[in-house]
């Protein structure tokens, strides 16, 4: 196969957009994509679109025709991609696909979604409704529930503290502070935290992501032609998805897909974890994060409360994760979450993140986690990006 580069990346602030149509808010993230790529709409030659559900309350399918009609990008092949809370990554990967192997020169991937025009009763049902009903949705557990016991556990197993779990929404709202397409900007202290209210103990609310509206765009091309289109592409050195394994036997205190994702990422770009400058990860739970630290091979299998304790997934700190605020910051935009991850390392890669940049930064890591069956994550993608 060959190298891909992105040359465009396009954002927006996630928050509520009652006022905005689905469709007029993926037309701002492609725009935007399509601009910082330097490139007309015309030079796409095909096109991924993720949305989680969007049909679910009532506003249609189509939605990655419906976006690029507007933009007068008609004729070429355009899908629509679903693969939980990794929707999409998964539009990403497929675009990276395509023009990996080539079958393009050229693609589009783009997420969008608005979740805050139906009631939580609704999209609780789509994320743990009767398709689980054996072991979740009939029991009345949803995805809170889940991260507590995980942190009960990784808190029982390895000596985790409340504090140390708290800290990773401290740390991610200082970034989101920093960062004018997150939703929450306001920091917050560790007491704060810690006295929030409970949702789900250990978790209270700075700890659970919130859900909000928003799309994300990345424009991809062979690494050939790159520099036609902008004069610093950014390299996808690996590409990785895997799928769960859902063993009763495994512990609660790590993902299994993280650690083969990670495994077959690394060897696939020909770098190790501690050739990572920075990563955005899947922190829909401040739990979840600590994990992935342990997972990705940031530290140690149990040290993940120590590593953010002492300023190591911080700014300065051995490997910087999260700095665009993660989710706990931006919102969990489902659609939208991968892509807004790779928007966020491309500026990263090529300095342009502003107060929250990581000085030097070459290699970025991306983890993007979708759904939840029986203590692993349904899908797990990882991609490595290079200047």
């Amino acid at each position: 196969m060959r190298e891909v580069a992105i040359v465009g990346v396009g954002g927006m602030r996630f928050g509520k957009y009652a006022d905005r149509s689905i469709r007029a808010l993926g037309e701002e993230a492609c725009i935007n994509a399509i601009r910082d790529a330097g490139m007309k709409p015309r030079d796409i030659q095909l096109a991924y679109a993720g949305n989680l559900a969007q049909w679910e309350w009532g506003q249609g399918l189509l939605i990655g025709h419906s976006v690029l009609r507007e933009l007068g990008l008609t004729k070429i092949p355009i899908s629509r991609v679903e693969n939980g809370c990794a929707t999409g990554s998964c539009a990403f990967r497929e675009a990276w696909y395509k023009v990996a192997t080539g079958a393009c020169d050229t693609a589009l991937a783009f997420g969008v979604e608005q979740m805050t025009v139906t009631g939580s009763e609704k999209i609780l049902n789509v994320f743990t409704g009767r398709q689980h009903a054996e072991r979740d949705g009939d029991m009345g557990n949803s995805a809170p529930g889940l991260f507590a016991l995980m942190a009960r556990r990784h808190m029982a197993e390895f000596g985790t503290t409340r504090e140390q779990i708290a800290m990773v929404a401290v740390k991610n709202r200082r970034y989101g502070a920093l960062n004018p397409e997150a939703q929450l900007t306001d920091p917050v202290t560790l007491e704060e935290v810690l006295n929030a209210r409970m949702i789900c103990d250990p978790l209270t609310l700075p700890q659970c992501c919130p859900r909000g509206d928003g799309a994300a765009a990345v424009v991809l091309s062979a690494a050939g032609i790159a520099r036609r289109f902008n004069s610093a592409p950014v390299s996808v050195a690996a590409s990785v998805q895997v799928s769960g394994s859902y063993s009763d036997a495994g512990s609660y205190t790590f993902f299994d897909t993280d650690v083969r994702a990670a495994e077959a990422a690394y060897r696939m770009a020909g770098l190790g974890p501690g050739d990572i400058d920075l990563a955005e990860v899947h922190d829909c739970f401040s739990v979840a994060e600590l994990v992935h630290y342990e997972d990705l091979g940031f530290c140690r299998k149990g040290e993940g409360g120590r590593f953010v304790e002492e300023g190591q997934s911080g700014i300065g700190g051995k490997t910087p994760v999260n700095t665009s605020g993660g989710l706990l910051s931006k919102g969990h935009v489902i659609g939208a979450t991968g892509i807004s991850q790779i928007v966020e390392l491309v500026r990263q890669l090529r300095g342009q993140a502003g107060k929250r940049q990581v000085e030097g930064a070459r290699v970025a890591l991306q983890h993007n986690g979708g759904g939840f069956i029986h203590t692993d994550t349904a899908s797990c993608f990882i991609h490595i990006l290079k200047n």
